[in-house]
């Protein structure tokens, strides 16, 4: 498949997704933070026609300018796009202080802290306008490192560019004609608060990553899959407990 087959392909999956639901969905809700995945991911939203509620959540750090920008592009080339921002700074806040004072205070906890309450934000909007919370990991962050946090940003109803490699994701975004400065945007989850980058805290970056996951021979494998290792426990189906009866 060419790239504008790959857009038409995913943009028919999420159409078929929502047909074949028994209560149909009537909005896509898209978390929006600036960077290419989410950017790609609410552009293919916008062109299923539904209405496409793009979210941009501040915590403590205003919104990125490539999300506004982002969001303003959305506006202009689509009629069915709705933009909200809503700020969770004073929400997050309350939060990491009642934790602090119950003596439950985690650096990292507080971090995926954010990830989470950015998904039970998306949740209430897509509760009321009968949505679906779509997902914006791609296929080396979400399945390759496991790059994501469990019941945050993990945590959606259909993750169309999940099979999408970065390298996929970018080629994408340029035949949509997302702007540059959020193609060029270097990757990072925003939720700590000295803005380290993605690729500060996995050691690789994602192109080292993609290549690793295709190349067995990469220089970068043996690193690729010492990330994977400690990540692993988020791409597995939970545990179960199961009772075998017959054994009575």
């Amino acid at each position: 498949m060419n790239n504008r087959e790959k857009i038409d392909f995913i943009t028919k999956w999420i159409n078929d997704y929502v047909s074949d639901m028994q209560i149909q969905a009537k909005t896509l809700i898209v978390g929006v933070s600036g960077g290419i995945d989410s950017a790609l991911t609410s552009t293919i939203c916008a062109l299923t026609d539904l209405k496409t509620i793009a979210v941009r959540m501040p915590i403590i750090t205003a919104s990125p300018v490539t999300s506004i920008n982002h969001c303003n592009w959305l506006l202009k080339k689509f009629n069915n796009v709705e933009i909200c921002e809503i700020e969770l700074t004073k929400t997050f806040e309350m939060f990491s202080n009642i934790a602090k004072k119950e003596r439950f205070e985690s650096e990292l906890g507080f971090a995926n802290s954010k990830s989470r309450l950015r998904m039970v934000t998306l949740y209430q909007i897509a509760s009321s306008t009968n949505g679906l919370v779509v997902g914006t990991g791609n296929k080396v962050e979400d399945f390759g490192v496991g790059f994501f946090t469990k019941y945050g940003d993990g945590g959606v109803d259909i993750s169309p560019i999940a099979d999408l490699t970065k390298t996929q994701v970018k080629e994408l975004a340029k035949e949509l004609g997302i702007v540059d400065e959020v193609i060029d945007a270097e990757p990072t989850d925003g939720l700590w608060d000295d803005e380290r980058s993605d690729e500060d805290q996995l050691g690789l970056s994602y192109e080292k990553i993609e290549e690793a996951m295709i190349n067995k021979k990469s220089k970068y494998r043996d690193k690729y899959q010492e990330i994977r290792k400690k990540s692993l426990h988020k791409m597995k189906s939970i545990p179960v407990c199961i009772i075998n009866d017959d054994d009575d």
